[in-house]
């Protein structure tokens, strides 16, 4: 045993990151926004910027209604629970934003998370175990691994998107299948393409096996009424849990999972995530539910982010741009490496254009992307100036 290592030295890998970025002259993980302006403006470094990669993809996060239910939720209810559900009890909105996420994806039971990365692990920690099995896209979220990890079940990455690959796993798991969840993404946050839930859900059913979908990046984006892939694609009877965020569409913070197994109000009393974290605060929960009632009410919302993103893609693809397969809010421009990505993010912030650096181990292939979120709160002059400031970097 070596004595002689310190505690810290797991952390010189990092330090070189973290060396190399700020010999650059401008680090991506300590970007300041001084002053947001709207939902797609700040400013950075004293200059007015068009905000590319929000992921606020229905523009509510300065919605009168949204705004004035977080100012009327503060002033009557105070600013924070200071506790768990399960310690301190639940306030009157956690349970009414419970009933609103159920009737709205047309479920028996929902439960809400302070965020979407405690509610993937919340749900996974419970119902895994040592002993199940995990089928796992290999390109989804870190929640996503980081849950599975903690529940302790046996986890077998699949290759993205591969349903043939999917199926030869469920085929090696016999028995076994009847105890295997498989968890994919309905869009998928970097490159903006869909999982194939058809098939997925034709082999859940030829197996035995459950199917977990999270639709974070994919509610009020897809679907009739917005609930996602699931929806779009007409399957949601067939989803055994679907997990989402409040942090995209909804413009707040939390998670939720809705399903219509009986079990999930049993999850509360085994989630450590769940049990020992502090329950939104009011204010949050207020907001979200203001927030709930415009993706409802406000198709046209949906319309005009697909009419922006359809926009964006076809401008930048027109530049010969390395993009994703398919058109959706969100585009992703692949870089040949780091450093070109580095250099292309830098240009972009002078042009008054924030993006979003995507750099292993962070991205799906080790590949490095520049990735847009457009929003539909984004004007046709602002995604004209994201497709020019584009032009005057290299891929």
């Amino acid at each position: 045993m070596n004595e002689s290592k310190s505690l810290f030295d797991k952390f010189a890998a990092s330090a070189a990151v973290q060396k190399q970025l700020e010999a650059s002259g401008l680090d991506p993980t300590h970007v300041v926004i001084e002053e947001i302006l709207s939902a797609t403006e700040g400013k950075i470094q004293g200059k007015t910027t068009i905000l590319a990669g929000t992921n606020n993809y229905l523009g509510l996060t300065f919605n009168e209604q949204c705004i004035e239910a977080g100012r009327e939720s503060l002033r009557t209810q105070g600013t924070g629970t200071t506790g768990s559900r399960m310690a301190n009890g639940s306030f009157d909105g956690h349970v009414a934003l419970e009933r609103e996420l159920a009737e709205f994806y047309g479920t028996k039971h929902c439960m809400i998370f302070s965020t979407g990365y405690t509610a993937n692990l919340g749900i996974l920690s419970a119902l895994l175990e040592p002993g199940d099995a995990v089928l796992l896209d290999a390109d989804a979220h870190a929640s996503l691994y980081d849950g599975c990890r903690m529940s302790g079940a046996d986890v077998y990455r699949f290759k993205h998107n591969d349903v043939e690959a999917l199926e030869k796993r469920l085929r090696r798991l016999g028995a076994r299948a009847h105890r295997c969840l498989i968890i994919t993404e309905g869009m998928y946050s970097i490159l903006g393409d869909c999982a194939p839930l058809a098939e997925m859900v034709e082999l859940k059913e030829k197996y035995g096996a459950y199917l977990f979908v999270d639709e974070a990046h994919s509610l009020g984006v897809f679907g009739q009424t917005g609930r996602g892939v699931a929806e779009e694609l007409g399957l949601d009877e067939k989803i055994d849990f679907i997990v989402g965020t409040f942090s995209k569409s909804l413009g707040a913070t939390g998670g939720y999972c809705v399903s219509n197994h009986d079990e999930l109000n049993l999850v509360r009393y085994a989630s450590r995530p769940y049990i020992f974290t502090a329950s939104p605060s009011p204010s949050v929960i207020a907001t979200t539910r203001a927030a709930l009632k415009q993706l409802k009410s406000h198709p046209e919302l949906r319309e005009q982010l697909w009419a922006n993103a359809n926009q964006l893609y076809t401008g930048l693809k027109a530049l010969n741009l390395h993009l994703g397969p398919d058109i959706s809010p969100v585009v992703a421009v692949r870089m040949q490496d780091n450093e070109s990505a580095l250099a292309g993010w830098k240009n972009l912030i002078e042009q008054g254009v924030y993006t979003n650096m995507i750099v292993p181990p962070a991205s799906p292939d080790g590949s490095s992307f520049l990735r847009c979120s457009v929003s539909a709160a984004h004007t046709k002059e602002q995604i004209d100036k994201i497709i020019k400031a584009f032009s005057q970097i290299s891929g």
